[in-house]
């Protein structure tokens, strides 16, 4: 597709770990590539900031699970083995105004809010699941009538129905069966010898491997360009010829577009079919705010806390460094306040300050000892694209990575399926769409 002994050149657009990965698949394959990143840091949902110590910290918690055999093959290429810790992780409930640990399978058998019989139907709920290979027999059922088909009434409605309905609101009744057993697989596949969670992060942060992925494109010749946004493709006969940004006009072989789809959509609405713009913007997203406190003093010695409790604003509060050392920051402790949400939600719209001041009160009726003056700093991030919303047969509305502009390639978190978003599955598209841009070349 490119002229004799001519290198061809590819703009990526977005330096999420998706668009990261599809530039270092090509830059090893020998060819030119230009990623263009709207944000200052490069990372996307994984990206970082300084917390008042100076270490880099992900904007929203991160974490890989033992078994991401994506991100560890790349950073076995990378040579940085090393640089990756595996630690147990303590998890657990906050259901009723009390606290369960749910870490290893006798946990489970004490989990007293279930009858015993219940308990075993929980702990025999998570083993089906990891049984289960063919995710397709799931796709004609819902998240909620496939977990009261496994685990029973009770079980749903005290462990799993207020997690769905914290994370997806509204969207919690069209949520599919496979998006919540591919949950359940990787959590109970994630495991040490004792059946403990065990997880994995990197030394330094996600930032960390997010330069040195960029540090091997630049090497090759690459380029990252942050502060840029796409406004528009540069297309010629049904083929796209490059991409404008900041008025200024970039040529390219192809491009592959990272973003989230009804971005995608704006960029390509004049040159498609409305039916393909349509296909687009069929599925839903929630977006996600974060709020970061740096305490004095620790919350609990819990990691992840699902919170079950429906007057509580958050799904989760994830005590970050009851998993990475709060030596590395500073001596802080580090705690995400987590919740999925419509763009027009109240609690997305509120400004640092006032988020703070409205989450105070609700995280001294949880931990009774906290006090303001605990808080050090804090952060407020926002993601208007954060989680797809998938639905029943959501395998019908997968977009492919070929569109119907000639060179134009999609790669977003919405087409890892029946996979979940994550840094280890948006490597694993990168680095499969990066193969195909290869191939259309020449």
């Amino acid at each position: 597709m490119t002229t004799a002994n001519k290198t061809p050149h590819v703009v990526i657009i977005g330096a999420g770990f998706c668009g990261l990965a599809a530039g270092y698949e090509l830059s090893k394959r020998g060819v030119s590539v230009t990623i263009f990143e709207r944000e200052s840091e490069i990372g996307g949902l994984a990206g970082s900031f300084r917390t008042t110590s100076g270490a880099r910290l992900e904007k929203f918690y991160h974490h890989w699970f033992t078994s991401d055999k994506h991100v560890q093959a790349l950073i076995d290429e990378l040579g940085t083995r090393d640089q990756v810790i595996f630690q147990p992780t303590r998890t657990g409930m906050y259901y009723a105004n009390s606290f369960f640990k749910l870490s290893t399978p006798l946990d489970v058998l004490r989990f007293k809010p279930l009858s015993v019989f219940d308990r075993f139907r929980l702990g025999l709920l998570a083993l089906r699941a990891r049984r289960i290979r063919n995710w397709r027999e799931l796709e004609n059922l819902t998240a909620a009538e496939w977990l009261r088909q496994m685990g029973g009434n009770r079980v749903y409605e005290v462990v799993w129905e207020p997690l769905l309905r914290g994370k997806f609101g509204d969207y919690a009744s069209d949520v599919s069966a496979v998006w919540f057993w591919n949950k359940l697989k990787l959590r109970g596949g994630s495991r040490g010898k004792g059946g403990e969670e065990q997880l994995a992060y990197y030394r330094g942060g996600f930032a960390a491997l997010a330069d040195q992925i960029a540090a091997r494109i630049e090497s090759a010749g690459g380029r990252l360009l942050t502060h840029k946004l796409i406004t528009a493709l540069l297309v010629d006969k049904g083929r796209v010829t490059g991409v404008e940004a900041d008025g200024k006009s970039y040529q390219a072989d192809a491009v592959i577009a990272t973003s989230a789809l009804p971005i995608i959509a704006d960029l390509v609405e004049s040159h498609v079919s409305a039916d393909y713009v349509e296909e687009l913007r069929r599925i839903k997203y929630l977006a996600n705010v974060c709020l970061v406190l740096e305490l004095d003093r620790s919350l609990s010695k819990t990691y992840w806390l699902n919170v079950n409790d429906p007057t509580f604003p958050f799904v989760a509060v994830i005590e970050h460094t009851n998993f990475e050392p709060k030596e590395s920051y500073g001596g802080r402790v580090i705690v995400y306040l987590s919740k999925y949400l419509t763009e027009s939600a109240a609690l997305f719209r509120m400004e640092g300050n006032e988020l703070l001041n409205y989450t105070i009160p609700h995280i001294q009726a949880m931990f009774p000892d906290f006090d303001r003056n605990w808080i050090i700093d804090h952060h407020v991030w926002r993601a208007r694209y954060s989680q797809p919303v998938v639905e029943k047969r959501y395998s019908e509305l997968v977009v492919r990575h070929e569109s119907p502009l000639e060179g134009f390639f999609i790669a977003t978190m919405a087409q890892i399926y029946p996979e979940d978003r994550g840094t280890n599955y948006a490597i694993c598209e990168g680095r499969k769409v990066g193969e195909l841009v290869t191939t259309f070349l020449g």
